[in-house]
């Protein structure tokens, strides 16, 4: 069977996600550019720490944590490397991109809401035409990260800085507690990590 045709099978069968509906808007120029040329990077994932040491013990220990939702060890590693790089690279904390995952789709990799909102991070596919192309997959790992982190980077920008109303925008959702109360729980109570003592903090990388 051809991979997009399983891709859609394994779509249709997932529970559905709690998620809202983020809102198509009309992008300017430059924010659409900026956009596309975030969704556009083809860099291979990986952890962007100061020291290798700090890199593996983060990963070590958000694997455990995540062990009960995620057996396969390699599967989990993959995964998280993959949101470590997207959040960073974006500029959001690693950790609260996490506790989005958790709220919006429970680290399905194929979940559907019911306002067809698709994968990891729930991205709406008018994104696709907005900032990317047809060809864009939104049930794969790596793009629907890069969407996910980008548009919320985004939002986070459009309401100058403030956490809380950009949330509430990439839940459709705006000004309502629920949701970002949701992300900011799970973010605080599964996904809080301190570098252990010596280790550096991570880095930031640039798109």
């Amino acid at each position: 069977m051809h991979r997009a045709a399983i891709a859609l099978l394994l779509a249709t069968l997932a529970l559905p996600a709690w998620a809202g509906a983020q809102r198509e808007e009309d992008l300017s120029h430059t924010v659409a550019s900026a956009l596309r040329r975030s969704v556009g990077d083809v860099n291979a994932p990986r952890l962007v720490f100061d020291s290798p040491q700090e890199g593996q013990a983060w990963l070590a220990e958000m694997s455990r944590r995540l062990e009960k939702r995620i057996p396969d060890a390699w599967t989990r590693e993959r995964l998280l490397t993959a949101i470590h790089y997207e959040a960073t690279r974006a500029g959001l904390d690693p950790q609260m991109v996490l506790g989005l995952i958790q709220v919006e789709s429970g680290f399905k990799k194929y979940a559907v809401s019911s306002a067809d909102a698709r994968g990891l991070m729930q991205v709406m596919p008018f994104w696709t035409r907005s900032i990317g192309t047809p060809e864009h997959n939104l049930f794969d790992l790596t793009t629907n990260l890069r969407y996910g982190c980008a548009i919320l980077r985004h939002y986070i920008d459009r309401e100058r800085g403030n956490l809380f109303l950009a949330l509430g925008r990439y839940n459709g959702s705006r000004g309502r507690a629920e949701y970002p109360d949701l992300v900011r729980g799970a973010w605080q109570k599964h996904w809080a990590w301190t570098p252990p003592a010596g280790l550096q903090k991570a880095a930031s990388i640039r798109p």
